[in-house]
């Protein structure tokens, strides 16, 4: 079981900390990733970590803005979104599978959270 949370309302610039608790499932031997879904739009990946935090990827339009960590010892995914922009308001889920790499493609993931909703306001 995946569950996220730390969702909320941000403003334009602003910071806001997603996290993902797992449970159930060997979380140190997953690799992970963080997928959003806008309104009206297809759900799309975010940033995936390696199965020990070693490799990480991201979609260009949040590189140097969010970072995806995990600590293993504690089962939970972390996202830290900075300068937040008014196109990443969205669901955000986290996901998981069982191979040790990231993808980028939401059907190579079995496990997904409910996701948690951020607007972004001012």
């Amino acid at each position: 079981q995946l569950v996220e949370s730390g969702g909320g309302v941000v403003q334009p610039g602003g910071s806001l900390r997603l996290s993902c608790a797992a449970s159930g499932l060997p979380f140190s031997r997953f690799s992970m990733a963080w997928f959003r879904q806008a309104a009206g739009k297809e759900r799309e990946f975010v940033a995936g970590s390696s199965w020990l935090g070693g490799t990480t990827n991201y979609t260009d339009s949040v590189k140097g803005r969010f970072t995806i960590s995990r600590d293993n010892s504690k089962n939970t995914l972390f996202l830290q979104m900075n300068s937040v922009k008014s196109d990443d308001a969205a669901v955000y889920y986290c996901a998981g599978r069982r191979p040790t790499l990231a993808t980028v493609f939401a059907s190579d993931y079995s496990y997904w959270g409910q996701g948690t909703q951020v607007t972004v306001s001012s």
